[in-house]
């Protein structure tokens, strides 16, 4: 019975190893399409992305491709697999992620998970996104044409299968637990990400902040929509470094078509809030805020502070800070929109999840 184990584990490895190749490979094609522009397919994904999803834009899609190789070097792919103990389901099984499409390959982190541990992936693409990652796993079956069998996308309902991922809002959410309670799942919520200012921060690091807060007009959950800051905090050198993005805000007909809806609510209402010419501060308690406008808070000491972000964890992804030592959610400035492969969403480890299947 041992040797039978230790031949188990070793062929697991062995695939899994055999993937890292595969996958490396892929990162080395996408860097060099992107460097050189010599992949006309993907000009065409990304085209098609862009007139289809109007919150996409060239330079954010690039960005989020650039991350996404970033991600698939073999140092990168190895180190995953060293922290995670075990990279590699005993079955393969069937094994169906519902993307969103809020943001440029939003669901990829998913199919990579589902793909390194040789489970087949079903996928059920946003219409809001639905190019990209096709476009991907193209270039993975041209690489090796035999894991054409472990990737499928369901046009229309999804096939049989044996657990599923779901990410969507609150109220899709609702929907998916309950048709899909009775398989093993992994399903997803709304929720956004917080910065911790102490007023220390250099003029470097306001700037990389502002990736978090704008990047992709910051419709990801994993962007900052709201700043926790010090009673008399100086919002100067903030909105100074808000000027790094205020072309790329000011050009974009439907981010500004929600500021200039939300500054006209908040006039009519009588709401106050300081205009920064192409995005809102407000003052306001809730973590979530409107696309433009961007929520802060004061705190007087950490302990407040502490309790506060506890309080809310269910509805905050990540939380990005310097001097602030809270849990493995904190990401310092610049981050929040360039997750590690070990870095999960909500928290859930998804190798985990996929190597508890029977």
């Amino acid at each position: 019975m041992s040797c039978f184990i230790i031949f188990v584990k070793n062929q697991l490895l062995m695939i899994v190893s055999e993937k890292i190749i595969i996958l490396s490979s892929l990162q080395k094609k996408l860097t060099d399409y992107i460097e050189n522009g010599t992949s006309e397919k993907l000009n065409h994904a990304i085209s098609n992305s862009i007139q289809h999803n109007k919150w996409f834009t060239q330079d954010f899609v690039i960005k989020a491709i650039r991350s996404i190789s970033y991600l698939l070097s073999a140092e990168n792919l190895n180190k995953w697999k060293q922290s995670q103990g075990q990279i590699k389901s005993a079955n393969v099984n069937k094994i169906a992620v519902i993307m969103a499409g809020n943001i440029p390959l939003v669901g990829f982190h998913d199919f990579l998970c589902v793909y390194i541990t040789g489970n087949m992936f079903i996928g059920k693409l946003s219409t809001q996104d639905k190019f990209l990652l096709p476009f991907i796993a193209q270039e993975i079956i041209n690489i090796a044409p035999e894991e054409k069998k472990y990737i499928e996308f369901a046009e229309t309902r999804l096939p049989e299968f044996d657990a599923i991922i779901a990410t969507g809002s609150n109220n899709s959410a609702r929907y998916f637990e309950h048709y899909f309670n009775r398989y093993p799942h992994i399903i997803r919520k709304s929720r956004s990400s917080i910065a911790v200012l102490t007023g220390n921060e250099s003029k470097e690091e306001l700037n990389l902040l502002m990736d978090d807060i704008f990047l992709y007009f910051g419709l990801g959950c994993r962007n900052v929509s709201k700043l926790y800051v010090p009673r008399n905090y100086d919002f100067t050198p903030l909105i100074k470094a808000m000027d790094g993005y205020k072309d790329i805000l000011w050009n974009h007909n439907k981010y500004m078509n929600n500021y200039e809806y939300y500054k006209t609510i908040f006039l009519l209402n009588q709401i106050p809030f300081t205009d920064i010419g192409y995005s809102i501060l407000q003052e306001n308690s809730a973590i979530s805020s409107p696309i433009s406008v961007l929520h802060y808070e004061f705190y007087d000491d950490r302990t407040w502070l502490n309790e506060e972000i506890n309080k809310n964890r269910e509805k905050i992804q990540c939380v990005v800070a310097k001097e602030f030592n809270l849990n493995d959610t904190v990401v310092s400035f610049g981050k929040s929109q360039k997750p590690e492969l070990w870095d999960y969403a909500d928290g859930v480890n998804t190798i985990q999840f996929l190597n508890d299947m029977p």
